[in-house]
């Protein structure tokens, strides 16, 4: 079998989802691919020569000192803070030289701007150049001369910014077997490519990363160790085109210590569309953080309300949200809508492009779903197009809805998939004639039984007869010799004021071997406000007989319990 040369992933796309994410395998990295340290900047190992011309950054900006020549952040505050001051800075700096790219210098010397809306952004589109830095790359086909001629202008003006010139010896083979950038550059078929010079121009903010990108290209180390520094070389991997260096500096950043504020940054960086799998794990692990973070959204709800989009993203797309309700994330969703857009066109933008696709509209509530359709926060379009989603899905069967949620369990949005709830959802079937009736199906799985002992209650979402709310709740509970552990099911109503409502009801569950409903316990009785009645051993067994493996009552692992209730006349 032919053997595969070692630098091949780093031209193909394809091949940058590879790797186990462990802090060993980045040391193992760097033996594997081969270290040409040796022939860092040497000219005996070196074909071309390359000038990089230091721009200032942010010329209009008295206070870009600090992202200069010598300014350090010290935070990723800093650097977030920085970095996004510089690219208002670039952006006012390429408006002003918008105007040709290429330029005849006299001679036979080019001048070649290369913009960075060449190269594409994570999302699939181009830079609109406010999330990196200008690059400009000059191409000469003199040999060694770097001399311009004074008496041409628009190059007098150019050069005015430039702060300083580095030039370094490098070999042309190793630099295009890491970088798709570096080997269109090297053999574009272009006359100046055959040339020994080549100068990249870059801003003063960009310098030592690019210097730590240069060194890592030949020995597949760096010697930077700090959070702010790695993503310094990570945007210069990334302009650059350097996929290894990406999964290297993700591996290291992966095994520090993620915060809220970190762990935002790296859902905010900007990414080739090439390159997003270098930083995928990178982005992985922060979305993980948050979601983990903020799984209780009642107990962080301020902290969560004042997150970003990308972070509220990796908060609503976890399936262990610990919320009473898909209705409850449907309102946090708005109020956050509202606060951070306030103008109705930007937030129906928001609503229907990003948040509303990770609302699950198929566990609301029937009451909360004739909201839905009424919000003018959401495009009427999309509103009638989750709601009949929704209400054809409380349709199916429960082995349907439990295939559908299979099926979206490898897509983003999961609608279909069944959050944490601390209510569990039910479904309801109403009638108004010949008397005011509801029944109510509630599936609980075994896991839920199992976590309820000893002494633990599940509650049902709300649902509602007669205009008044009730609700289940399931426990584990002593029977009433207090002799042994059972299961009990309750029927409740939610507390408004002191009205008495009478109400006949009847509990009943799926039994083998027939696994139709048995009916379990008939009662009546005249709620009030905060008033529950039920069965404190609704199966008439032990506990440890409910949940026994050859329990009658877990179908497919699921208890299937359904309440009926009638309003009494």
């Amino acid at each position: 079998m032919k053997k595969e040369s070692k630098n091949t992933d780093l031209f193909d796309p394809r091949t940058t989802i590879m790797d186990s994410s462990s802090a060993s395998d980045v040391n193992n990295r760097s033996n594997t691919d081969g270290d040409f340290g040796f022939a860092f900047n040497d000219s005996n190992f070196s074909d071309r020569i390359l000038k990089i011309e230091i721009m200032a950054s942010g010329l209009s900006d008295g206070g870009s000192k600090s992202d200069g020549e010598g300014g350090t952040c010290t935070s990723l505050a800093d650097w977030a803070r920085n970095r996004k001051r510089r690219r208002e800075d670039i952006k006012k700096d390429q408006t002003k030289n918008n105007s040709a790219t290429e330029f005849s210098l006299g001679g036979d010397e080019h001048i070649l701007n290369l913009n960075v809306n060449d190269v594409p952004d994570l999302d699939g589109v181009a830079y609109d150049n406010q999330d990196e830095e200008a690059v400009a790359m000059i191409e000469e086909s003199h040999s060694g001369d770097e001399a311009v001629p004074s008496n041409d202008s628009s190059w007098s003006m150019d050069c005015s910014t430039v702060l300083r010139v580095k030039t370094m010896h490098i070999s042309s083979p190793i630099l295009a077997a890491k970088s798709p950038f570096f080997y269109k550059l090297f053999s574009n078929g272009m006359r100046e490519s055959e040339q020994r010079h080549v100068t990249l121009r870059i801003n003063a903010s960009e310098e030592a990363a690019l210097m730590d990108l240069l060194n890592f290209m030949y020995s597949n180390t760096l010697s930077v160790t700090t959070a702010t520094g790695l993503l310094d070389v990570l945007m210069a991997a990334d302009k650059f085109e350097v996929a290894s260096c990406m999964r290297y500096c993700s591996r290291l950043l992966r095994n520090m210590p993620m915060t809220p504020d970190s762990a935002l940054l790296y859902l905010e960086l900007p990414s080739s569309v090439l390159m997003a799998e270098a930083v995928q794990p990178l982005t992985d692990a922060a979305k993980q953080y948050l979601a983990a973070r903020y799984k209780d959204v009642t107990k962080f709800s301020e902290e969560v309300l004042n997150l970003p989009l990308a972070g509220l993203e990796a908060v609503l797309s976890s399936d262990d949200l610990q919320v009473a309700s898909e209705d409850a994330v449907y309102d946090f969703v708005l109020k956050w809508a509202k606060m951070h857009y306030p103008k109705i066109e930007d937030r129906r933008e928001v609503l229907g492009s990003r948040l509303g696709r990770l609302i699950r509209f198929p566990y609301m509530t029937c009451r909360k779903l004739k909201k839905v359709l009424t919000c003018n926060d959401f495009d009427h379009d999309l509103t009638s197009k989750v709601v009949l989603e929704a209400l054809f899905f409380k349709a199916e069967a429960p082995h349907r809805q439990r295939t559908l949620a299979a099926e979206e369990s490898a897509v983003t949005n999961r609608r279909f998939v069944e959050r944490a709830y601390k209510y569990r959802p039910v479904k309801v079937v109403e009638f108004e004639l010949p008397r005011q009736q509801c029944v109510v199906y509630l599936d609980l799985k075994r896991e839920e039984c199992v976590n309820l002992f000893p002494s633990g209650r599940v509650y049902s979402q709300a649902f509602h007869l007669g205009g008044q709310g009730f609700f289940l709740s399931a426990h584990c509970n002593m029977d009433q010799q207090s002799s042994f552990h059972c299961f009990g099911l309750f029927l409740g109503m939610q507390e408004k004021g002191s009205v008495s409502f009478a109400v006949d009801y009847e509990f009943a569950a799926r039994s083998k071997p027939s696994e139709e409903y048995v009916s379990k316990y008939k009662g009546n009785y005249t709620f009030t406000g905060g008033k529950a009645v039920g069965y404190r051993n609704l199966f008439a067994i032990p506990w440890t007989n409910f949940m026994a493996d050859d329990s009658l009552y877990f179908i497919n692992g699921i208890l299937h319990l359904r309440a009926e209730l009638t309003i009494k006349h």
